[in-house]
């Protein structure tokens, strides 16, 4: 078993991920899991921060090798991050063990 991923988690607008994924694949990362949810925001939050919290929302689950994990939040805070459309955050979490996952080879397919 390997423990050196962390799992980035983004929560985006709906219709975003397309910038998260992108993002993520600048720095490093090679895909990631989508998913639609619904937000619970509520009238304080949108007057505190000056932001309309839509409901409808897109998260993003990237599994990264803890040495990229930085490199990759930052990408995505520049792409879809909440100065842009999507006003997303990112948040990871470490991953105590993965298994089922091959490193890439190098030679685009994938190795042992």
């Amino acid at each position: 078993m390997n423990n050196n991923y962390e799992c980035i988690i983004c929560i985006v607008n709906h219709g975003y991920t397309d910038l998260v994924v992108e993002s993520a694949k600048r720095a490093g990362a090679t895909g990631g899991t989508i998913f639609s949810a619904r937000g619970t925001g509520n009238k304080e939050i949108e007057e505190f921060f000056g932001v309309v919290v839509t409901p409808e929302k897109d998260v993003a689950l990237i599994l990264v090798p803890r040495a990229i994990r930085d490199k990759v939040m930052e990408s995505i805070n520049e792409g879809a991050g909440m100065s842009t459309a999507g006003m997303g955050i990112a948040f990871s979490l470490p991953v105590s063990d993965v298994v089922g996952l091959a490193a890439p080879s190098g030679d685009g397919k994938q190795g042992k």
